[in-house]
């Protein structure tokens, strides 16, 4: 800059070569408010009063080892130079208190920053190994404000201090073209592709929400293998429809039932909106989740391990996202060949949701011999055989000693109860077909010839979409 800048290093302890990604985000931690409160290992940062005024912030990003092209990035030391860099914009921005200044921030390195934390939209130019961003950082402070990974809850309004820019945020932000205030545009989503399986799922979904009060716009992502039938049952339950083609799943084996789950990947399309949660149709709300939509991209409850579950996210739609995701989506691998396997490689940090938001009903531990589920839930995703796939009498996971895990009376009624409160017109497109009807008869007479002893097979089945078959 020939002397019309002055630079500045920047100087911070590295972060403990003991700690693991694994210590970031734990496969389970303590969620009972009254119980010990989790925490998140230290990560070193500067001392920022050092470093005040700063126009450029210039970074080398740090990339792995390497060994391993095909799995996403999960670097500690990775992470606390985005996390160094990100508090240093953020603290700039607190100091100089005019909302118009211009911070920028330059990462040097072929993988340059973590998506998760400096958004793509913000990109000011990439050249090889060079990056500009100019961060908004309202949207990036939330983001500091989150535990360092999934160590803890991530808490519902992440704020401290009094920064002139928590105005700016997604909550109310100001258009500048006409001065007038900005309504975010929010929606619940799901997809729909590759058959009609899920249709009855999907509109007991809506209906689901709806009975919580929520009067969120309803997206519903739709190939062509649904019907017009179908669609204008799905429009009746409230949801506005948006018709793609569906996405192959580049590791999945043809004709397996994740071929096509990468369509999942369109709701990003969806521009109009600021903010989705995203659901798959084998789930049921139970209580109001309208709350969670303060949260940032990506939010998600866990699944196991390190890994979250794609049933339900909270995620912000961008076209820069989304073609991201396309050009990785043969670079990445996928642990179980779909969505699911292939997000938590490309979403590698992510905040933790509580478990009563996504409940995965399965009973891995023979504590309940009658898998009662909790009465807390906010919703219940329904694994194995759907509801709507058996007699409504009980659930029909338990005629299968190998979908025993998924088995659970009291969650079958839960969802019963949402079909109930359904409009008949509605019900019908919940019915059962011959084929249905043949294989819950087929495995409940194998169930009574092993003499299963949780003795479901003697129920004496009372459900009338039987005499009604289509």
């Amino acid at each position: 800059m020939k002397g019309l800048a002055k630079a500045v290093k920047v100087t911070f302890d590295s972060v403990s070569g003991n700690l693991t990604w694994e210590n970031f985000f734990p496969t389970w931690i303590n969620e009972d408010p009254k119980g010990a409160k989790p925490s998140c290992p230290e990560i070193p940062m500067p001392k920022f009063e050092d470093y005040r005024n700063l126009d450029v912030i210039v970074a080398k990003v740090p990339c792995g080892d390497g060994r391993d092209s095909r799995r996403g990035l999960r670097d500690v030391l990775r992470l606390q130079v985005n996390l160094v860099v990100a508090n240093l914009a953020v603290e700039t921005g607190r100091i100089n208190l005019d909302m118009n200044r211009k911070i920028y921030v330059v990462f040097l390195g072929s993988c340059g920053p973590m998506v998760e934390i400096f958004r793509c939209d913000d990109m000011v130019r990439h050249v090889g190994d060079y990056w500009v961003y100019k961060p908004e950082l309202g949207r990036l402070k939330q983001k500091l404000l989150m535990p360092v990974g999934s160590c803890q809850i991530a808490p519902a309004y992440a704020e401290t201090g009094k920064e002139r820019w928590r105005g700016y945020t997604l909550q109310l932000s100001l258009r500048k073209a006409n001065h007038t205030m900005y309504r975010r545009q929010e929606a619940y989503a799901t997809v729909l592709h590759s058959s009609e399986a899920y249709v009855c799922g999907a509109i007991s979904l809506a209906q689901s929400i709806r009975r919580t009060g929520s009067t969120k716009d309803l997206v519903l992502l739709a190939d062509d293998s649904i019907t017009d039938r179908s669609l204008e049952g799905l429009q009746a339950a409230g949801w506005k429809i948006w018709r793609i083609q569906r996405i192959r799943s580049p590791n999945a084996k043809k004709g397996a039932y994740n071929e096509w789950n990468f369509s999942k990947l369109r709701v990003w399309q969806l521009k109009q909106y600021d903010k989705l949660i995203f659901i798959d149709a084998d789930l049921v709300v139970l209580r109001n989740i309208d709350e969670f939509f303060i949260y940032p991209q990506l939010s998600a409850a866990p699944n196991n391990g390190v890994l979250f579950n794609s049933g339900i996210m909270v995620i912000e739609p961008s076209t820069c996202v989304f073609e991201d995701l396309m050009s990785k989506s043969f670079k990445l691998d996928s642990y179980n060949g779909g969505d699911q396997g292939f997000l938590n490689e490309f979403f590698t940090w992510w905040h933790r949701l509580p478990r009563r938001l996504n409940y995965l009903k399965i009973f891995e531990r023979p504590k309940d011999e009658e898998h009662t589920i909790p009465d807390n839930l906010s919703t219940v995703h329904f694994l194995g055989l759907k509801p709507w796939m058996c007699y409504r009498d009980y659930d029909c996971n338990w005629d299968k000693k190998t979908n025993h895990a998924f088995a659970s009376n009291s969650a079958n009624r839960l969802w019963w109860e949402v079909y109930d409160s359904m409009p008949r017109e509605l019900q019908s497109f919940c019915g059962l077909t011959e084929k249905m009807d043949f294989r819950i008869r087929k495995w409940r007479g194998i169930a009574k010839k092993a003499k299963l002893p949780n003795g479901h097979w003697k129920i004496n089945v009372t459900d009338n979409r039987r005499l009604s078959l289509f």
